[in-house]
């Protein structure tokens, strides 16, 4: 009895220190929500380090800010800013973030890796008062190769969950993001393509088991949850139906020899004729090869403005280079690949070069987690289901190069892609995708140049409407573009659900309706509780 009230005064006095530690300026919100955390927190109550707010260290406030972002521009002075960051350090913690959010009528941004391409994970234009709840330190993964699965917690990013697999074998892998910075509670659940998916599928596909804390703040399992919200959150888009505490993932078997490499072509080179024969081949090569192709201007000479057209054709071969060398030679000779080209290694040194990072980095950077993109930028995605003709290219290599800095990466489909059916999760994009297609525009002057620049991508996207899927034209839900619409306009949400679901939009509607029809969780483009 002595103990426990001994540790009940020690808690009162620690809870203390917490709650006069926040300035008397700051909103009393933040004082209200750490009270409410300690009264709903079963386990040790967060301490001052996890939280953030512009009272109480504005500089420690705006380094947590930006520290994953990704997108610049959206971390401009007149961006909506949070009340403050809380970083949850259990789940328990988790849980009664939701239910203290609900009691003070907060709204809640969720953020893991905080690469949502419109910044929806960190910034909330239309709704006030707003905090983050970022789960970076929940990062734990805990594999375990008797049962080819692995559960990894919803702040951990890809690279690091690649990791600690590689750390237990040599021969298991994850076929998910190429990005190795990226979240995993928000890749997996916008779908997840990877440099494996021709073999394996998505990310989504290889999902066992999750845990989501709903706008109850209770805790629920695949079993708990039911199978209906299980399926919604493999691909129905983050910040719809929960918060993602950590996924059970299946490992999948990797060769112990990988090969990998990169040939160039630029329009001098015939390149515009063999991006033409890869639209033709790639969803048609063996499943063990992934081959992306990187699309930007490039200088021919140190001349300034003297510029063409650079294509990488970058790959990922689950096999030796011989075989590889094999299938190129039968099924793509035009590249022109010889076996100088090809360097064989280990799948996670090939992860690592698919990611960009020199070949001298060791396994243990996928620990940094720091993101080797950070720019002002606006992004699109198409889905191509018919070769693109040499006179729509040459079109689109004329647009290019009129922008400073655009980017295009177009991703092979085919394989086991095909294979599972389009309403197996929400992701739809299955058999007779030939590739998927990044757009991208950067620019590093703010404000300066930004309406030049979303001018470019928004002419270039409207002028390949008539070179990529129709009725409706697919996009891919983890390249967030508000463009396509939001359930802030007037507008039907079918507009843009269909666009990244596809038929099973309404399916995701009704689960949400259902699961959570006050709709708690909610931002720009979540999955509404009705459509009209």
């Amino acid at each position: 009895m002595a103990f426990a009230i001994s540790k009940l005064n020690a808690v009162a006095f620690l809870v203390t220190l917490l709650l006069i530690s926040i300035p008397f300026s700051s909103s009393t919100l933040q004082q209200d929500f750490v009270q409410c955390l300690v009264d709903n927190s079963d386990v040790s109550f967060p301490t001052t380090a996890s939280f953030f707010s512009p009272d109480q260290n504005a500089t420690l406030f705006k380094d947590e800010l930006e520290s994953t972002a990704q997108n610049l521009r959206y971390l401009t002075t007149s961006n909506p800013k949070p009340v403050f960051i809380f970083e949850p350090l259990y789940e328990t913690h988790v849980q009664a973030a939701v239910v203290c959010a609900k009691k003070l009528q907060l709204h809640l941004r969720i953020r893991s890796g905080g690469h949502d391409y419109e910044g929806l994970s960190f910034v909330a234009e239309n709704e006030t008062p707003f905090v983050i709840v970022d789960l970076s330190k929940l990062r734990q993964v805990d594999v375990d190769l008797d049962s080819n699965s692995a559960w990894a917690h919803a702040g951990a990013t890809i690279g690091e969950v690649y990791y600690r697999i590689q750390e237990k074998s040599q021969t298991h892998g994850f076929p998910a993001g190429l990005c190795s910075s990226l979240g995993i509670g928000g890749h997996l659940v916008g779908g997840a393509y990877g440099s494996m998916m021709r073999k394996f599928g998505l990310g989504g596909d290889n999902v066992l088991d999750a845990r989501i804390v709903d706008a109850n703040g209770k805790i629920l399992d695949r079993a708990a949850m039911g199978e209906d919200v299980f399926w919604a959150i493999r691909g129905g888009g983050g910040g719809s139906f929960g918060v993602i505490l950590a996924w059970k993932i299946k490992l999948v078997p990797v060769p112990s020899t990988v090969t990998v490499f990169t040939v160039t072509k630029t329009l001098e080179q015939n390149g515009t004729k063999v991006l033409y024969k890869w639209q033709q081949v790639a969803d048609k090569l063996d499943d063990d090869l992934f081959i992306r192709v990187i699309i930007s201007p490039a200088s021919k000479t140190t001349k300034p403005g003297n510029r063409t057209i650079s294509m990488s054709y970058q790959a990922q071969f689950l096999g030796d280079s011989n075989r590889l060398m094999q299938v190129m030679q039968k099924s793509f000779p035009e590249l022109g690949l010889t076996k100088k080209d090809c360097t064989e290694m280990s799948w996670i040194k090939s992860v690592m070069y698919i990611a960009g990072f020199p070949n001298s980095a060791a396994p243990e950077a996928l620990l940094d987690g720091k993101s080797l993109f950070k720019n002002h930028f606006k992004a699109k995605s198409d889905f191509v289901k018919e070769p693109i003709p040499v006179e729509g290219l040459e079109g689109l290599w004329k647009r290019f190069l009129e922008e400073d800095s655009p980017l295009t990466i177009w991703n092979p489909y085919g394989g086991m892609m095909a294979r599972i059916p389009e309403s197996e999760i929400p992701f739809p994009h299955r058999n007779g995708t030939l590739f998927k297609i990044q757009w991208l525009s950067t620019w590093q002057d703010g404000k300066v140049s930004e309406a030049r620049h979303m001018k470019w991508i928004r002419e270039m996207y409207s002028y390949m409407e008539q070179y990529v899927s129709k009725n409706p034209r697919q996009a891919y839900v983890n390249y967030r573009d508000l463009d396509l619409g939001t359930n802030e306009e007037e507008s039907d949400a079918r507009e843009w659900g269909t666009k990244y679901f596809n038929g099973n939009f309404e399916r995701l509607v009704k689960i949400k309706g259902e699961f959570d029809p006050d709709n708690f969780f909610r931002h720009e483009q979540s999955v509404p509780t009705k459509i009209g």
